[in-house]
């Protein structure tokens, strides 16, 4: 949902000329499954998507203990990210049934992206999934972005952060990635502090917060902080 091992500095706005869209995946996935999967993902869906027009990237969060999967693909427009729905289904399909479980599918918008570095190998992210009016998603976005943004990337080990926002729903998830499960650890009390901060200023609740190993990393949006 939040990293790769590129950087782009540059206003997304200016690049793209659009807001920019994703579409991800939540699959609660037998254990035993998951590095097949993973594989699976990087092997055969990754190659599959870059072949749709306007796919941006693609990245996938496994929490080994839990079996859940959340695998994120990043389009140039909502009109790209919905002209692929029907191409994108059996893969979906497909990635499901080899993780060994059904496919919970949400659409957001990615209003912040941020990255201070590059990704790397045994880079986690932590999640946290957030409720408001829908008429409040702007404030929650720019209280992130003003707010929260400048103090997650204070923390020891930060590498990249998003927000992404659903205008229907009045929902939104900010992630936050980092070089290590250590340094992840290490940033729990500190974030908490910063979110409880963020989501009281801008009227929101906190649904659930989880932590993830950054199994596959291949979204590449630009930078919008």
């Amino acid at each position: 949902m939040v990293c790769d091992r590129w950087r782009h500095r540059g206003v997304a706005h200016e690049v793209w000329g659009w807001a920019v869209y994703a579409r991800s995946t939540t699959i609660q996935a037998n254990q035993s499954s998951l590095d097949a999967g993973i594989a699976h993902v990087r092997d055969e869906v990754l190659p599959a998507l870059r072949q749709l027009d306007g796919f941006v990237g693609l990245s996938m969060m496994v929490d080994r203990d839990s079996g859940m999967c959340i695998a994120t693909s990043a389009w140039q427009s909502e009109d790209a990210m919905r002209a692929s729905a029907n191409q994108v289904e059996p893969v979906r399909n497909r990635a499901a049934e080899i993780l060994g479980g059904s496919a919970e599918v949400e659409e957001w918008e990615i209003a912040v992206m941020h990255r201070d570095q590059p990704t790397h190998d045994g880079a986690c992210v932590r999640s946290a999934w957030l409720q408001t009016d829908a008429g409040r998603l702007d404030e929650l976005a720019d209280v992130y972005r003003m707010r929260a943004l400048p103090q997650i990337e204070a923390l020891r080990g930060f590498c990249s952060a998003s927000f992404m926002i659903n205008r229907s729903t009045g929902r939104a998830v900010s992630s936050a990635c980092f070089e290590s499960m250590d340094a992840m650890r290490e940033s729990r009390e500190q974030s908490e502090q910063i979110r409880s901060a963020g989501t009281q200023q801008a009227g929101a609740t906190v649904l659930d917060v989880r932590e993830f190993e950054l199994a596959v990393a291949h979204l590449r949006v630009p930078e919008m902080a």
